[in-house]
């Protein structure tokens, strides 16, 4: 009996998940085990190896966003800031003595102030000293007198006039104040120096070596003026004082105090010791010190913020 070459619908393959690709050969019979017969010929289109893709496109260049406003802005800020912090290094060069030059400038500058500046500015007729008397009090003094200026010529005893010779006089300004309750004193002066500022370091560091500002024999003298509180205000009154060689300007401020009712102080003794807790002697007691300290801290920085002006507007 002849074997059917139609496949059997018993072992009929399954509908393939994909349509099947089209073939323009017949299909081949099967041999009587059901296997396919092994291929003679050339292979089928489809095992042969599929054409390479195409390649792809190469990369476009990278896009650069282009620059936002505020980046732009940040940076111009950014410049204004470093070159005004820049300036104001430059001036506070002036003040700490880091230019030659402008130092140099500015002393020539602040060494004629005492001329320029009105005497109510570098003098104020009330200072005000909040927490600068003991345990923290307030304090307030008043200015009762101003002395002409001069040349220095008997303005000191002998020995602080042989301290300070080395920079010179080039002017002396002095005023007065008293105390609210009318109890206390203060001579304040401001001797503008001849010196550079190398002379004034020097002259600095001496006074902080030597310890030249607690020496007794060292003391300024006061100026007295009639008709006021400070009528009484001799040698033998001092009490407590300070001596301050500034080295950023040619000026050493001083100041001593002491009782407005003319008694006789016996064991006067230096502000930086006076204002000690638990000083016992008539000066510490009183708050002598603290008044040289007060009045002399709030000249020095009026005259320190006076140079500075000055010297900014002039640029």
């Amino acid at each position: 009996m002849p074997v059917s070459t139609e496949a059997d619908p018993v072992r009929a393959p399954l509908p393939p998940v994909v349509p099947p690709r089209p073939v323009t050969a017949p299909r081949a019979p099967r041999t009587a085990s059901g296997a396919p017969p092994i291929p003679t010929g050339p292979p089928s289109p489809a095992f042969r190896d599929p054409v390479p893709p195409p390649a792809p496109p190469a990369d476009p260049a990278p896009h650069r966003p282009a620059r936002r406003p505020g980046r732009t802005v940040a940076a111009a800020v950014c410049f204004v800031l470093g070159f005004g912090l820049l300036g104001g290094a430059a001036a506070g060069a002036w003040l700490t003595g880091d230019s030659g030059e402008r130092t140099a400038t500015g002393y020539a500058e602040a060494r004629s102030l005492w001329h320029e500046i009105p005497v109510d500015t570098l003098f104020p007729r009330t200072l005000e000293g909040d927490g600068a008397g003991p345990g923290g009090a307030d304090r307030r003094w008043t200015r009762i007198a101003v002395a002409p200026d001069d040349d220095c010529a008997g303005a000191f005893d002998p020995p602080l006039a042989k301290a300070l010779s080395p920079v010179g006089c080039a002017r002396l300004l002095r005023a007065t104040y008293v105390d609210e309750t009318s109890s206390s004193v203060t001579t304040v002066g401001m001797m503008f120096t001849k010196a550079d500022a190398k002379g004034m370091r020097t002259l600095r560091d001496r006074f902080d070596r030597e310890d030249l500002q607690r020496r007794t024999d060292l003391m300024p003298r006061p100026h007295a003026a009639r008709g006021t509180a400070a009528a009484r205000f001799g040698d033998a009154q001092r009490a407590s004082w300070t001596i301050r060689p500034l080295t950023d300007v040619p000026v050493v401020v001083y100041t001593v105090s002491g009782f407005a009712d003319g008694r006789t102080v016996g064991d006067p003794q230096p502000a930086e010791e006076a204002v000690i807790e638990g000083q016992t002697t008539a000066p510490a007691q009183a708050g002598l010190g603290h008044d040289a300290r007060g009045v002399a801290d709030r000249i020095e920085r009026g005259l320190r913020r006076i140079a500075a002006e000055g010297t900014e507007q002039d640029r």
